[in-house]
């Protein structure tokens, strides 16, 4: 097996940091953290600062994400067919819901958003493209790991957190809520994930019927549910921009 080269792999550490947490760290705070002498992570910043990859504010002296970095991502997700495919698509869904849009697809045992549309109103937003997801408690997650088989067992044999007290984390009713989500073609997350928060989504597939994504909303309980489940329309939604986004993959009617 070839030999790893460790100043990338602490390369890759600095940026794995600056991309999670605060988002702004001191030269102290990111050699501490990654077990670095501060001479050797200062040459890892000044190098990732001089290829754009890493920015200092001027003021604070703290360092984060540079632009760089952003429009290689960035570059990457536009050749991405189905993010290209759902472009227009998933605008349409946000404007006919009034929630914020997500559109994922499975990477390293999670859900990785590779598309957000911001909720069409004038409330402060983060975008989130680039975010990962779990996958037993979003509903873009239960939607991925019921229809992929390798996520489905890797799911089922690993650990699952309770990041609420309405989580589900046993196998047997993960087991339900698959199937249950293969026979009606969506699946829901009210609150498992974030207090306060539920969402709806859909599967996407290709020209081979595979799945290959998820698409859904994210919005307040209060808006996204009525007493106690998800609003028929939202559903219908979601469900119709998974159909056209597939369809424009050449997965033909269904």
């Amino acid at each position: 097996m070839a030999r790893s080269i460790q100043s990338l792999e602490r390369a890759a550490a600095v940026l794995r940091l600056l991309a999670g947490g605060e988002r702004r760290l001191g030269l102290s705070d990111i050699a501490s953290t990654l077990g670095l002498a501060k001479g050797t992570a200062h040459g890892l910043l000044r190098t990732l600062q001089q290829e754009g990859f890493v920015e200092q504010d001027a003021a604070s002296g703290r360092y984060q994400l540079g632009a760089e970095l952003l429009r290689l991502g960035n570059s990457y997700l536009d050749v991405h067919e189905l993010r290209a495919r759902a472009l227009v698509w998933s605008d349409d869904l946000a404007r006919a819901s009034g929630e914020a849009v997500y559109l994922g697809v499975l990477h390293q045992q999670g859900v990785l958003v590779v598309h957000h549309v911001f909720r069409p109103d004038d409330s402060r937003q983060v975008l989130e493209i680039g975010a990962m997801q779990p996958l037993h408690s979003t509903a873009m997650g239960k939607v991925l790991a019921a229809y992929d088989p390798v996520a489905h067992s890797e799911l089922l044999d690993g650990a699952r957190e309770a990041f609420t007290s309405r989580t589900t984390t046993e196998a047997p009713e993960l087991e339900a809520t698959f199937e249950q989500t293969r026979q009606h073609g969506w699946a829901s997350d009210t609150e498992e994930s974030w207090e306060g928060v539920a969402s709806v989504a859909a599967p996407i597939f290709d020209r081979r019927r595979m799945p290959v994504g998820a698409v859904g909303i994210t919005g307040a309980v209060e808006r996204v549910c009525e007493d106690g489940t998800i609003r028929p329309t939202l559903v219908a939604a979601v469900r119709g921009c998974a159909r056209s986004v597939s369809r424009d993959l050449g997965a033909g009617r269904f």
